[in-house]
């Protein structure tokens, strides 16, 4: 999509804080709200996206609608789902003209559907039906789970764009060296790259941190390194497991925490082509297939077991 397409914006700390107190709102720190009030970065998250007119996109958190003024003025058809209701009073009076036009003729090029929600409760297959894009200024703390959400999804979206927080976009597309289970997790579902380096001055409030836009591409779901589902539930088991002592060796690492007897695991690693004194954080997504195939399937008593915590 071309810069000439969408509506010249206006954004910046002050008019951030001037649209706050005319609609008679905060930011909400429990909420992780801070908007964005940058409109290079704006341009740039729109150009990542790049929706063409009739393009479904599911914007999560729109907060004040920058973001979403963007997307609807190239023509795309917008599912925005807010927590905050103060902000969702906002958006209705803001965008009437677009939500009575999604009203008449769902999905139509520029239209709004306002959903009032918490989108981890969503059931977001029912949400937007495929083909979708998702673009999102994600709050922090949900990063993971939207992230475990949307790429879990039987038809993920083609593209996802989303502000995360510096760290974790570079945890995300971390290379090997430098993996956890989060970025084995992403990068077996999708091919992940930095698009965008957000300085915190490029929110209002500014945050203590600084951020980055990742571009996330699923995979498609058939290929020779796609497993079958009960299959990949078994890969999750092990890449979990191993990452819970992720400075350990291998070797030593498998045998405790999976109850496996050690020639085994030193077997499987070797018909892998893997070293076991190899830390977990430097193995690639390949790497993790073939050790779960030369491994074969997990004790008994591990079927079933999911440890509590999100990937990290």
């Amino acid at each position: 999509m071309s810069g000439s397409s969408r509506s010249p914006a206006r954004i910046d700390p002050a008019e951030v804080r001037r649209t706050l107190r005319a609609a008679h709102l905060t930011a909400r720190h429990s909420l992780s709200q801070n908007f964005l009030a940058d409109a290079d970065v704006l341009e740039g998250i729109l150009d990542a996206a790049s929706p063409e007119p009739g393009d479904r996109v599911l914007e999560i958190g729109p907060g004040l609608g920058i973001l979403t003024r963007g997307l609807l003025s190239g023509g795309a058809a917008v599912t925005a789902v807010e927590l905050d209701r103060g902000l969702v009073a906002w958006l209705g009076f803001t965008f009437e003209r677009e939500i009575a036009l999604s009203a008449a003729g769902p999905e139509s090029a520029g239209s709004l559907r306002l959903v009032e929600g918490d989108v981890l409760d969503e059931d977001l297959a029912a949400l937007i039906r495929p083909p979708f894009l998702v673009v999102a200024n994600l709050p922090y703390h949900i990063t993971s789970p939207i992230l475990h959400r949307l790429l879990a999804l039987s038809v993920p979206p083609d593209r996802m764009v989303l502000m995360v927080q510096r760290e974790v976009a570079e945890r995300i597309a971390a290379p090997p060296g430098d993996m956890s289970y989060l970025s084995v997790f992403v990068q077996y579902h999708a091919q992940v790259r930095i698009v965008l380096a957000v300085p915190r001055g490029a929110f209002e409030p500014e945050p203590k941190v600084d951020s980055s836009v990742i571009l996330v591409e699923p995979r498609p779901r058939a290929g020779p390194e796609r497993l079958a589902p009960e299959d990949e539930d078994e890969l999750w088991r092990l890449v979990q497991a191993s990452f819970r002592e992720r400075r350990k060796m291998l070797h030593n690492v498998l045998t405790r925490q999976l109850h496996l007897e050690p020639l085994r695991v030193e077997a499987a690693l070797a018909a892998a082509g893997i070293d076991g004194d190899r830390r977990p954080q430097t193995l690639s997504v390949g790497e993790w297939l073939r050790l779960k195939e030369t491994l074969g399937p997990l004790p008994p008593e591990w079927r079933g077991r999911r440890e509590a915590a999100s990937p990290e």
